[in-house]
């Protein structure tokens, strides 16, 4: 007997998990037994309206209540199902839709009339989830961000540091050097004529020259990366 098709829906978020070109938006979790919206507001801004005509997560949460899917993780969007595990294309199948309500007859107008204040009220508190879970997105993605913000502000603080402390070996490099130049030049012991010592300007010049670029050199360089 042939198996039935799985719903379009089943389909489409299996496909958006498996493809590997998503993994840093959505993909599964370690062991393939759950998957995760890893990036929320992408996921709804890029990839969702690709395959179901719309950007709405919200949306796309309700519908994966309604075929049973679980969020089974608090510090992220991991939902999960027990046939909807990766390699296990052929189970969507046995993946059905919850009914919202019975279809069973009214055997008066009075129950119909307190059906449809029941379907009033579904709507109600489905569009009070929405606004919540749309909150609820918003704060994660704050808190991710500032997450990130505080490490990337403590590896400036590292980066600063650091350039200072060369900024400053450069400053004492200098210094030394000068010094060892004044030094050379007292004991010098060049060519001397009639006791008088004949100083070698050319050498001299030459040794200046190169330590005053290699200090000015670095200095630039060490300048500009701290900037």
């Amino acid at each position: 007997m042939r198996k039935a098709a799985p719903p379009p829906f089943l389909l489409k978020t299996y496909m958006l998990v498996e493809d590997p070109a998503t993994d840093e938006v959505i993909s599964w979790n370690g062991d393939g037994t759950a998957f995760v919206v890893w990036q929320p507001a992408e996921f709804a801004r890029d990839l969702l309206p690709t395959l179901f005509k719309h950007s709405n997560f919200s949306s796309f949460v309700r519908q994966l209540n309604t075929y049973g899917f679980r969020k089974v993780a608090t510090t992220r969007w991991e939902f999960s199902n027990d046939m909807f595990h990766k390699g296990e294309r052929d189970r969507l199948c046995e993946i059905h839709r919850r009914k919202a309500w019975s279809h069973k007859p009214q055997p008066n107008v009075q129950l119909q009339a307190a059906q449809k204040d029941s379907l009033d009220n579904d709507d109600q508190k489905s569009s009070s989830t929405s606004s919540s879970s749309e909150f609820t997105i918003l704060v994660d993605e704050n808190k991710r961000l500032k997450k990130e913000n505080g490490v990337l502000n403590s590896e400036l603080g590292i980066m600063k540091r650091k350039c200072k402390e060369l900024l400053d070996l450069v400053a004492i490099y200098g210094v030394n050097s000068k010094k060892m130049e004044e030094e050379e030049e007292e004991n010098n012991e060049g060519p001397k004529l009639f006791g008088v010592r004949l100083e070698v300007e050319g050498e001299m010049l030459e040794k200046k020259r190169k330590r005053a670029e290699i200090s000015e050199s670095a200095r630039l360089i060490l300048s500009q990366s701290c900037k």
